[in-house]
């Protein structure tokens, strides 16, 4: 609810109604799922395929901001806290809390049904606007990143979590920012691929959309530069 609310008072500020793509405050609630992404991939952003040695994840469709390759939210980072499983009876709350702090270089395509089928008109099925879904197994995050209690549930992975989200500057807080060949957007792609090392949100540093800039509607549910098939649940 408290999300909701969140979300429909910025709206209210930043005139939604005029867009298909979701508006969302620096901080706020939102779910998690994790994806497999392949060492050295390149995804929609087109960030270098190092950056897949540091923690990254793809963020629903209509808030990464485009259909296709490149939107707003590529390269942004942010620090992501487990907070309980959405899909366990009943819930479960970690007793250590967890965060890992990530960098949007993929989107997650938006679904009639799933975790990324968020829209201007309603939440996924958790009550979120936002869901992360974060390459996992990953070489730089651990193993036991997600907490779980198998003698009670009878299994490890909850697969839906709800988090807290909190925008971070990446150059002080991802873990590859000091790591140059993890930053940037593939060179071959060119003017097909767009990744900030560091994004603020202004004009100068922050991507388009591509799909908007290119007149690609929101049922395009792929990014043309994959060099590999991802499965996003």
């Amino acid at each position: 609810m408290l999300c909701l609310i969140a979300f429909t008072l910025l709206c209210a500020a930043a005139a939604c109604a005029s867009s298909e793509w979701i508006e969302y405050p620096s901080d706020g609630i939102a779910t998690m799922t994790h994806y497999t992404l392949p060492s050295g991939y390149v995804a929609s952003c087109g960030c270098t395929g190092a950056s897949t040695g540091y923690p990254t994840a793809a963020l629903n469709q209509m808030a990464f901001g485009s259909s296709t390759n490149f939107g707003p939210a590529c390269g942004r980072c942010f620090r992501l806290t487990l907070l309980n499983t959405f899909l366990s009876d009943p819930p479960f709350y970690p007793e250590v809390t967890k965060s890992v702090v990530i960098k949007v270089t993929d989107l997650c395509p938006l679904s009639t049904t799933g975790w990324c089928n968020a829209t201007t008109k309603g939440p996924n099925a958790a009550g979120s606007y936002l869901n992360f879904d974060l390459a996992w197994p990953s070489s730089s995050i651990p193993d036991n990143f997600f907490p779980s209690n198998q003698s009670f549930y009878g299994y490890t992975d909850f697969g839906v979590w709800n988090i807290s989200y909190q925008s971070v500057s990446c150059n002080s807080s991802w873990a590859g920012a000091k790591d140059r060949a993890a930053l940037g957007s593939v060179p071959a792609l060119e003017m097909s691929a767009c990744c900030p090392a560091d994004p603020t949100g202004s004009a100068n540093d922050t991507c388009p959309s591509y799909s908007a800039d290119n007149a690609i509607p929101y049922v395009s549910t792929r990014s043309n530069i994959s060099i590999a098939t991802i499965s996003h649940k």
